[in-house]
């Protein structure tokens, strides 16, 4: 990436700026304030400490699906995705070189990507790693990025902070199946209506099959959630909740047959789509199966698809707990702390969802922090964009039910019937905005 940074003359104060986690969002923070020669402490309690969801110890570890997401302009995240871009994010960057074909979307080789981040943050010259659980936050400049799954050291002290409770609603993640163990003599490649690379394996029912296992699915038996409140978020529904809304459900969901013919008289009632989730291709990953079924149960019910009776499962599905802070209630539209303006929250903590939405906070809330200790203000970014209108949305909502909101155009300021010209201003804005900072 092009070293823009040295195009800053002045001498930027050399004390140290706390980032506390290495998610998705810390990762891009801290990685942008150090490039700008800040000297940053990075906090990571894994691998000492582990959390239900993660799997590895390296830094920006995607625990759910592989996929950022489209990559199309005419499509929300794909316009956040482009954003970042011109904002020289590391995510972005990293997503490119570790790409896997999957139609139109961004989806990545999860284990290398997740290597490469930390192998740069790690080598970095003004990031000091410290491999702790963090219990109090710390003094002076702070970007608190430790995610959903932060320890209740970090909760503790944010209530002491904000004065209100934070809330919580359950995530989950899809199972991950080897690519040999499917039989090829049901599935098949192909993307919805041809688009892209026919790089999704399919495996299609017949009404007869569909309806076996949509019975086997809405009776299977659930693992337990422990004391958690049950406020599932729609963007990631756990397929047997989904199912049990209506035996249509899934048909018109994550399971819809139109566009996925294996040939032009092939009627296929409902179709499983599994999507790479490594660059050797061994990989693949169960779309939209996030699910809270026991382990045992997942091995029965996704059994009886045509084409995974055998299928090997590298990891299954999992359930946890996200937790957020009320962002109406505790944020300013800067991402700092009403009651302490030299907190600042991003990720998914802060109240957004979804992969991009979270790494976007991260890299946000680095710009605003720098820009208040250079210039004591902060120029914020401009409503017409996509990462500005979710900051506005989820620091102006109504308090009451808030829930993490995904980046979507029904949140944007001056709407336009054009996507494309949406994006165009969008992206022409923020790049104004962005010379107006650092020339």
């Amino acid at each position: 990436m092009a070293r823009f940074y040295v195009i800053l003359n002045m001498v930027i104060e050399m004390e140290k700026i706390h980032v506390i986690g290495a998610g998705l969002a810390g990762s891009e923070a801290a990685y942008f304030l150090a490039n700008l020669g800040y000297e940053v402490k990075l906090y990571e309690m894994r691998p000492k400490i582990m959390t239900p969801a993660h799997h590895t110890p390296y830094f920006g570890e995607l625990v759910c699906s592989n996929s950022l997401k489209s990559n199309r302009l005419d499509n929300a995240c794909g316009l956040l995705k482009e954003e970042m871009r011109h904002l020289h994010s590391l995510v972005m960057e990293v997503a490119k070189q570790y790409s896997v074909p999957s139609g139109q979307a961004l989806s990545v080789d999860r284990d290398l990507f997740a290597q490469e981040i930390t192998k740069r943050i790690r080598n970095h010259p003004h990031i000091e790693i410290i491999e702790e659980e963090v219990k109090e936050i710390p003094k002076g400049h702070v970007i608190l990025a430790s995610g959903p799954l932060s320890s209740a050291g970090i909760f503790e002290a944010l209530q002491k902070i904000t004065g209100s409770q934070n809330l919580s609603f359950f995530d989950a993640c899809a199972p991950i199946i080897e690519k040999e163990s499917i039989d090829f003599t049901k599935a098949y490649y192909k993307s919805r209506y041809e688009e892209g690379d026919n790089s999704y394996i399919n495996c299609a029912m017949n009404s007869e099959e569909y309806r076996r296992f949509y019975d086997a699915l809405i009776h299977a038996e659930l693992a337990k959630t422990h004391d958690f409140d049950t406020q599932y978020f729609e963007g990631c529904m756990p397929i047997e909740v989904m199912a049990k809304r209506g035996e249509k459900t899934l048909r018109y969901g994550p399971l819809k047959p139109m566009g996925l013919r294996r040939t032009p008289e092939d009627r296929p009632f409902a179709v499983v789509q599994l999507r790479q989730d490594n660059v050797a291709a061994n990989l693949y990953n169960m779309v939209g199966f996030q699910t809270n079924l026991t382990y045992a149960e997942q091995k029965r019910v996704f059994s009886l698809i045509p084409g995974l009776e055998n299928a090997r499962f590298v990891r299954y599905g999992l359930m946890h707990r996200n937790t957020f802070v009320c962002a109406p209630q505790c944020l300013t539209d800067e991402l700092s702390l009403l009651r302490d303006a030299s907190i600042y929250i991003a990720g998914q903590l802060s109240g957004v969802e979804g992969y991009v939405e979270s790494a976007a906070t991260g890299l946000l809330a680095a710009i605003y922090l720098d820009q208040k200790i250079r210039f004591g203000k902060v120029q914020k970014i401009p409503q017409e964009t996509m990462l500005g209108s979710l900051v506005f949305y989820i620091t102006h909502a109504s308090s009451k039910g808030f829930s993490p909101m995904n980046a979507n155009f029904g949140i944007m300021h001056h709407l336009l019937k054009d996507r494309e010209e949406m994006a165009n201003r969008s992206l022409k804005q923020l790049d104004e905005w962005w010379r107006q900072i650092y020339g």
